[in-house]
């Protein structure tokens, strides 16, 4: 029986029995393929419990009845697993990470905005986290503006309300305690959407700094989202 160029779907034979079998097959992988999504790019080991119409994309190492299978998507279907080998252009969106990602016909792509025959390519990204202030006039995140990049914005909302003896807080880096707001409201819902000037960009690994106005910090939580351009360079 032949198949689809694209998506090797089953096509029906001259009188052919039970041809709603290859009828419903076909519309199956249609329907997989229709609005790609899946539910992880990580997992190695396939689910023991699953519902019909669940994709993954299998990673480097996938084993079991995902063996041999590296980088297809694999597609349950009718009590098994089906498999669709992507082709260039195809784009999905990656569920436990909330990241859109493309094929360009050698490897996926996170959040690509433009790309070249080579690899290279401009990516959107942001970078999302809870933070839990910790006592001080000042606190540092960690590393989570990634380095090589350029940022264009950082906003972020109060999940926890910011408790101490401040009136309000700053948000930006060590080199600009006021980079990307001040003023910032202490209450459970208060927000920050610190837009840059200009386009800033970042050589090296950067922590935020959160600085407190008129007091000290005792507790709370923040959600921080840094939005940022990475840029690829070409493969060899």
């Amino acid at each position: 029986m032949a198949d689809t160029a694209t998506l090797n779907l089953p096509l029906l034979a001259p009188s052919q029995a039970q041809k709603h079998v290859t009828v419903n097959e076909a519309l199956a992988r249609i329907d997989a393929a229709l609005q790609l999504g899946v539910v992880s790019r990580t997992t190695s080991t396939p689910p023991s419990l699953v519902e019909d119409g669940v994709t993954y994309l299998v990673p480097l190492g996938g084993v079991n009845d995902w063996g041999g299978q590296d980088g297809k998507l694999a597609v349950y279907l009718n009590g098994g697993w089906d498999f669709l080998t992507p082709l260039a252009g195809w784009r999905v969106f990656v569920s436990d990470e909330a990241v859109d990602i493309r094929f360009d016909g050698v490897e996926w792509q996170d959040n690509p905005l433009s790309t070249s025959p080579f690899g290279a390519g401009m990516r959107a990204e942001t970078v999302e986290f809870d933070f839990t202030i910790g006592a001080g006039s000042s606190v540092l995140t960690g590393f989570v503006i990634p380095k090589d990049c350029v940022v264009f914005a950082v906003t972020g909302l109060v999940t926890d309300a910011i408790t101490g003896t401040l009136s309000n807080w700053s948000l930006g880096v060590d080199t600009s305690d006021t980079r990307y707001g001040t003023g910032l409201g202490i209450g459970n819902g208060s927000y920050v959407r610190g837009l840059t000037g200009q386009p800033q960009a970042y050589h090296s690994s950067t922590q935020l700094k959160l600085t407190a106005n008129g007091g000290d910090f005792s507790g709370g939580t923040v959600r921080l989202a840094v939005h940022v351009l990475r840029f690829d360079i070409p493969r060899a």
